[in-house]
């Protein structure tokens, strides 16, 4: 597969989200099955993984760590920090970056990834009541004794983006970016990352599953799996919301592909350091995902399918009231 770059850090054009192995969706699979299909991504030439800590909580860093132990040299591990958890209960008490728990939460991740440094480590999400400075220092600290190579920021805003950069420079910005969630366009994320060579990492780059065809307002989803509380998953939104999946098909005939790698070559022609992780369940979706890196969409391509979205309009938001007030946060000013 082809290389792209975030900051120093060299990965595969197309890397692989492991949220849903075990954590968010309805439909999880065993730990068996989850390390079989990580290391048959690595097989397929996948070399960019992402976990967090909140995921499971702590049980999908243990399950990717087993997974690419065997191949550590070969493959660049994300993980992320930013949440209260309780470790008897696994709760999420909400954000929180305080910068004396940092060091803990990275080093808890170390362990069980069973690694000795990570790749890139994230802030999962900007804590408001914690100056990003006091973050970006304590991350800055973690590379400089070996236990971090590269920092990132989730959903940051760009202020927030700015600061923190001038103090340890920001490796990749990982942000909801998709044919369905086109908000980095316009809300300054990407120039930033254009101007200070950030790269870009699109979580549900597949528009948590939608854009790849496989749903309908006919579908129905578990109440464990936090779509079913969305907005944009409600049955009326779907059919509304259901024009992005024909386009997409449209353009997948003419190109002999699929929707969803038509939504994947789509981002990756967006920008050459935009690294999309989209994530499954299933061998058959992971070559799916992975055979869009050999899809080139033309200059033109890409011109008439921004025509095309500029006639559509998305139903529903696309995180619950909540959840949405947890991204595009800035810190607040160091006093």
């Amino acid at each position: 597969m082809k290389q792209r770059q975030l900051g120093d850090l060299k990965v595969s054009e197309i890397g692989f989200g492991c949220m849903g192995l075990d954590f968010s969706y309805g439909h999880r699979i065993s730990r068996e099955e989850g390390i079989t299909l990580i290391r048959q991504a690595v097989d397929r030439g996948v070399t960019f993984f992402d976990t967090a800590e909140i995921y499971g909580p702590f049980t999908n860093e243990d399950m990717v760590g087993e997974a690419l132990r065997p191949v550590r040299d070969t493959v660049v591990i994300a993980t992320k920090f930013g949440f209260n958890i309780d470790p008897q209960t696994g709760a999420n008490r909400g954000v929180s970056s305080r910068p004396e728990a940092i060091r803990g939460h990275v080093e808890g991740s170390l362990k069980r990834l069973g690694i000795e440094t990570v790749d890139l480590v994230y802030q999962h999400r900007v804590d408001p009541t914690v100056p990003i400075e006091d973050v970006a220092g304590v991350v800055r600290d973690l590379i400089q004794e070996g236990k971090a190579k590269a920092f990132g920021l989730s959903e940051p805003g760009v202020k927030t983006l700015r600061r923190a950069h001038a103090v340890q420079p920001v490796s990749a910005v990982q942000n909801e970016y998709s044919l369905w969630w086109r908000a980095p366009e316009v809300n300054g994320i990407l120039e930033a990352c254009d101007e200070l060579g950030i790269g870009f990492v699109p979580y549900s780059p597949l528009g948590k599953g939608f854009l790849t065809g496989a749903m309908s307002s006919e579908t129905k989803l578990d109440a464990s799996d936090f779509r079913a509380a969305t907005p944009r998953f409600q049955p009326e939104a779907l059919a509304k919301n259901e024009a992005f999946v024909q386009l997409l098909r449209r353009i997948a005939v003419v190109k002999g592909t699929t929707p969803a790698q038509i939504a994947l070559a789509w981002l990756l022609a967006q920008r050459p350091y935009i690294v999309p992780i989209p994530g499954t369940t299933k061998l058959t979706r992971l070559e799916e995902n992975i055979g869009a890196s050999a899809i080139e969409l033309t200059s033109g391509d890409v011109a008439d399918i921004r025509t095309a979205l500029a006639d559509l309009s998305v139903e529903g938001d696309r995180y619950t009231a909540a959840a949405k007030a947890m991204v595009g946060v800035e810190a607040p000013e160091k006093k």
